[in-house]
């Protein structure tokens, strides 16, 4: 071998040396930070008033932290965020209970109404705990975000969940919904807002020009996020596991957030209803595989750290460099 060959070989061989090592790093797996699961007991005296979708196991024995766990391990997940799914004001506190003996659960979004009239006594005394990341309200339990948003009272308690740099994450969308989340931003500028499922939402016909109108809103609202979650969804009759079918509403509904708003949610167990456990976390994992890794890595946790400043309670779980 001449002495420019040995050079070309070594030069060769370094390059390829790096492009694994490289390809290694970007190989290496993501932490991932559940945004969105649901815990509760059937089987108290009182019972529950949600206990999952009908096939799923769980309305028999509970959706409980360790059941989860055993699920959302094999996945990537280290940690998740418990959203509220009783309209039972006492169910905030058995969550939290619940909460504090699993250091898998990283933050609980709380069901209080803003428009009661004991809402700031309670959102005085939930608000002390470090677990308790904010409130949910929307398409839910009777509540009514669009004509609400109109209310000053109302604004005026969600003023003080944004003072306490708590979150407001609504539930189950319409173009209603969107559009009232933005009057609620613009109302309470400081407020981190969570639109849940969105790609659940399609809009009819006749609202397809409201619902791009209302994403372009969005898209200009930093304060507001989104999760990416509830992708698998019955279409034309069948229940589509595979991502073709939903990858152009996955991608607008990127476009409008961007990498630095979207978020990671399984809806576990109300997911049971549609597909495994492992598929709803793939289907997701599919669509971000062609995104760079800095993308996924905004997506599958880091943004979460943003949106709910959850607390870090085990080594496995994340932290933004400082």
């Amino acid at each position: 071998m001449t002495r420019i060959d040995r050079r070309t070989f070594v030069i060769a061989g370094f390059a390829g040396l790096v492009a694994a090592r490289a390809g290694a790093g970007e190989s290496r797996s993501i932490p991932i930070i559940d945004t969105h699961i649901h815990l509760f007991d059937p089987n108290r005296p009182q019972g529950v008033p949600y206990a999952g979708p009908p096939n799923s196991p769980v309305g028999k024995t509970g959706a409980f932290p360790e059941i989860y766990q055993k699920l959302a391990e094999p996945a990537g997940i280290v940690g998740a965020i418990e959203i509220e799914a009783s309209p039972w004001v006492e169910d905030n506190l058995w969550v939290l209970q619940v909460a504090e003996g699993s250091k898998f659960i990283v933050g609980k979004i709380g069901n209080l109404n803003p428009d009661s009239k004991d809402f700031n006594e309670l959102f005085d005394r939930f608000s002390k705990n470090p677990l308790f990341r904010g409130i949910r309200y929307g398409n839910i339990w009777g509540y009514d975000l669009p004509t609400k948003s109109r209310e000053p009272t109302f604004l005026t308690s969600l003023k003080r969940v944004a003072d306490a740099g708590l979150v407001l994450d609504t539930a189950n969308q319409n173009i209603e919904m969107l559009e009232a989340a933005v009057r609620v931003s613009d109302a309470v500028p400081d407020l981190r807002i969570v639109l849940d499922h969105l790609p659940a939402f399609v809009a009819e016909s006749e609202d397809v020009t409201r619902y791009v109108a209302v994403l372009n809103e969005l898209r200009d609202r930093p304060q507001i996020y989104c999760k990416i979650s509830a992708v698998i969804r019955e279409i034309d009759g069948t229940i589509r596991r595979d991502l073709a079918p939903h990858k152009a509403r996955l991608e607008q509904i990127y476009d409008a957030f961007g990498e630095d708003r979207v978020l990671f949610g399984s809806d576990w167990p109300n997911s049971d209803g549609v597909a495994p456990f492992n598929e709803v976390v793939q289907i997701v994992k599919n669509f971000f595989a062609s995104k760079p890794r800095r993308a996924q890595e905004k997506y599958f946790w880091q943004n979460s750290v943003h949106a709910y400043k959850w607390v870090r309670r085990t080594q496995e779980q994340p932290t933004l460099a400082s």
